[in-house]
């Protein structure tokens, strides 16, 4: 790029999932094709820390709301001060915030959309509108926007997160060190999934898919994890005691070693029943060559491919436990799905190539805002 361009990324959640590392990560791949990064947030966000760890310029701010005027104002100063081209929001209360403060800025305003779940397609809820472009993490999420939220088809994008394939790379890993390394016992059949603690994950359904292989499957040693925090951890901790699976269930709390743990298990479940774009945990077990089972959440259906993995229908606990129990009892089945599994994702959600489609949209839009000002 001849100029440099100038991105503030906006986030206002204190959690720490998919949608805060990719905004990380991508904050990193652009940065390595020239792009100058700079995140604001608030100051107990848990994605501050990894910015700064990652040598990216972090504001904090309040983000209390869609009205935040001090929110919105102090954005608008960062903006000014620093020469900001363009202001790149992620979520609900900094997309106002934020999109509002590029206009009266006078730079340009992309909002990336995460989840799949519907956004509200009254008139007053104009925000998404106002955007110079939209980023979707799915098709169906794209779809989604250009049928109900009145955004017109060349404004808008899906761009699924991009994994890096050289990391989740199960030719890297040592299985029986990484089973090792989470203690599973040899032989023990390994269910796993990793997802944050929030209601729509639907750790529910995991649990009671537990509870159906335990029940059905008596003659096996079958173990059961769940890696990650949040909001509902105390109640999953009381569902696990009153399913009597105490023995059989392990909450790992936040794992940073995600590949490893990949390699150890022998079926990776999604429980999703909503708010998903294209999951990131999905294509990181697809690409260690593991065993997936996941219900069709969001914009999951755009990872499958001539069965590389099992999808079910997300409302429907009876086609989850079928699924996962087909899988218990079949080794060499485990292994169709293992083997299968890799290479549509390589070849269609590489970080390569999210970072190539993000940078050329960031090129075109600050081109064409530069055209118009001569």
């Amino acid at each position: 790029m001849s100029k440099t361009i100038k991105v503030l990324h906006t986030e206002w959640s204190d959690g720490w999932g998919g949608q805060e590392i990719r905004i990380i990560n991508e904050m990193i791949a652009v940065r390595e094709q020239g792009v100058e990064v700079y995140l604001a947030c608030t100051n107990h966000a848990q994605i501050k820390q990894k910015a700064l760890d990652n040598n990216i310029t972090v504001f904090t701010l309040s983000f209390k709301g869609n009205a935040d005027f001090k929110t919105l104002f102090g954005i608008k100063k960062i903006i000014q001060e620093n020469q900001i081209d363009i202001v790149n929001t992620h979520s609900g209360k900094d997309t106002w915030v934020g999109g509002l403060a590029a206009k009266l800025a006078g730079v340009k305003f992309i909002r990336t959309r995460h989840l799949s779940n519907p956004i509200k397609s009254s008139r007053s809820n104009f925000i998404n509108e106002l955007a110079d472009y939209i980023f979707t993490t799915g098709e169906g999420v794209r779809l989604d926007m250009i049928n109900n939220n009145r955004i017109k088809p060349e404004k808008i994008q899906s761009i699924p997160t991009g994994i890096d394939a050289d990391i989740y790379d199960s030719n890297n890993f040592d299985r029986q060190v990484c089973r090792d390394l989470f203690q599973f016992q040899d032989g023990q059949i390994v269910i796993g999934i990793i997802a944050v603690f929030r209601q729509f994950k639907r750790h529910d359904r995991f649990l009671n898919m537990a509870r159906n292989i335990i029940d059905n499957n008596l003659d096996k040693d079958i173990h059961f994890v769940m890696a990650g925090d949040g909001p509902q951890r105390e109640n999953l901790s009381n569902m696990i005691n009153d399913l009597d699976l105490q023995d059989h269930v392990s909450i790992l709390g936040h794992v940073s070693n995600v590949p490893e743990l990949l390699q150890a298990l022998d079926v990776f479940v999604l429980t999703s029943d909503s708010g998903e774009g294209v999951p990131q945990s999905v294509m990181q077990a697809l690409l260690m060559n593991t065993a997936v089972v996941s219900t069709n959440a969001g914009s999951t259906k755009d990872l499958y491919h001539k069965d590389n993995f099992i999808l079910t229908d997300k409302d429907s606990q009876k086609e989850l436990n079928e699924a996962c129990n087909k899988l218990v009892n079949s080794q060499i089945l485990r292994a169709q799905y293992a083997d299968n599994s890799r290479n549509h994702v390589l070849d269609n959600f590489s970080k390569v190539k999210m970072t190539e489609k993000i940078t050329n949209i960031y090129s075109l839009i600050v081109v064409k805002a530069l055209n118009l000002k001569r």
